[in-house]
């Protein structure tokens, strides 16, 4: 019976020097490749996933139970599980402490890992969808013709609008006379994701 509970010490000593090894290395090559800027993509389709639903393209918002779901079960989260597993376990089978309450606390730290990882890509994709400018906020807004926008919605033209600080380019159509490039223009109305109608801007839209 003793000599089962050796071999079963020693072989989960085996399984947290793997856990910790593996997902160490797994964890510190996203961080070098994070700093290049080929991880946060390359490496994590959750969160890829996850950051979609997110932004509402399947009607979810960054609070939906699915998208929490999605960050849990991302690439990171789970290499944070897996090492924190294994380091855990190995700090606490030094202890006395009985094998049933290493392995506990090992899958404890594991789970908390995960759902630390999962909060954090939470909030920094929240942070992210917060600084995205939509169409829909150049209602309203006057910006200048870059490309001529031919009249009567004959054909589209380009403009570039001031949004929240930044200067957006978007394609463009007027229901009115044709608008040179240079003119001062005012948004009227949202065509497409990426079209808006425009009108020549009077003096009025032009006040500050």
């Amino acid at each position: 019976m003793r000599r089962r509970t050796e071999e079963g010490i020693r072989f989960m000593e085996n399984v947290y020097v793997i856990c910790a090894v593996v997902g160490g290395t797994l964890f510190l090559c996203q961080f070098l490749l994070g700093l290049v800027g080929i991880g946060h993509h390359g490496m994590d389709g959750g969160h890829d996933v996850a950051h979609d639903a997110g932004h509402g393209h399947g009607g979810h918002g960054h609070g939906d139970p699915s998208s929490v779901f999605l960050h849990v079960l991302s690439f990171r989260a789970m290499i944070a599980a897996i090492t924190f597993f294994g380091l855990t376990g190995i700090a606490a089978q030094r202890s006395t402490l009985e094998p049933i309450i290493v392995v506990g606390m090992a899958i404890g730290a594991g789970l908390l890992a995960m759902f630390a990882v999962a909060a954090i890509m939470g909030f920094l994709s929240r942070l992210q969808s917060d600084g995205t400018v939509h169409i829909e906020q150049a209602l309203g807004k006057t910006g200048t013709v870059y490309l001529t926008v031919p009249q009567k919605n004959a054909g589209q033209g380009k403009v570039t609008v001031t949004v929240q600080s930044r200067t957006m380019e978007y394609l463009a159509v007027t229901f009115k006379d044709a608008l040179p490039t240079g003119s001062k223009i005012v948004v009227v109305d949202i065509v497409s994701p990426d079209t808006v109608a425009v009108a020549a801007a009077s003096e009025e839209d032009l006040k500050p």
